[in-house]
């Protein structure tokens, strides 16, 4: 069993080279703009504004509810499948989290006023999804020049920065999923148990990744 469980890890650890950036900003264009029977995140946040009577605030708090929960439900769907399909569920995992957080980030951008169709929004959209302390820690090592709400409020946008950003979420994002398998591996060997702990850790994180974007993109609507 050990050398299977090491073997799983390592096919988890090796997808990080493997994923191209442009993976990212390819998520990050369905997930604002909508694809399927995924509505836009703009056409979503307003709904949920509709909902809770035209309060901002309160739509926020909505939809960071709705997409922890809806992290939650795809977390345990793709965690079920035990040791053995791992290599399968971890990129399905990826992209059903990624796809879930960039809707939610835009849809927190939009209710507060920012053009989703504004490259440097975009950009800070990603910055939001690294999280508070991968951001604090990479505008420190000089990786990237400031905050998501420095980002989205720009003079001027930064074309270079476009793919600093999608490489590093990129990493960010196959890193903490891969490293979160390996961790919860021994879970696996009981299915259930491996999909309750994928639902709970994909929620956690999502919301924490919403509260951030709430906190750092701050209001810039005009009064409505």
């Amino acid at each position: 069993m050990g050398v299977r469980r090491t073997a799983a890890v390592t096919a988890g650890a090796k997808l990080a080279p493997a994923m191209a950036s442009g993976y990212v900003r390819t998520v990050l264009d369905h997930a604002i703009d909508g694809i399927g029977p995924l509505r836009s995140a703009a056409a979503s946040g307003e709904t949920k504004l509709v909902d809770h009577g035209g309060d901002v605030e309160r739509a926020i708090r909505g939809i960071v509810r709705l997409h922890s929960s809806l992290a939650g439900v795809q977390g345990f769907v793709t965690n079920l499948g035990g040791v053995a399909a791992l290599a399968v569920s971890v990129p399905a995992n990826v992209v059903g989290v990624t796809v879930v957080q960039c809707h939610l980030v835009a849809g927190i951008a939009h209710l507060r006023g920012y053009d989703l169709e504004d490259p440097r929004v975009r950009n800070a959209i990603l910055a939001c999804m690294l999280g508070e302390d991968a951001v604090t820690s990479l505008v420190e090592k000089r990786r990237l020049p400031s905050s998501p709400m420095a980002l989205a409020t720009s003079p001027v946008h930064d074309p270079v920065l476009d793919e600093t950003l999608s490489r590093e979420v990129t990493s960010e994002l196959v890193g903490r999923t891969a490293g979160r398998r390996a961790i919860t591996l021994i879970g696996r060997r009981v299915p259930l148990l491996g999909g309750a702990v994928g639902a709970s850790s994909d929620a956690y994180a999502t919301w924490q990744i919403g509260q951030f974007a709430a906190e750092e993109l701050r209001d810039r609507r005009l009064a409505r």
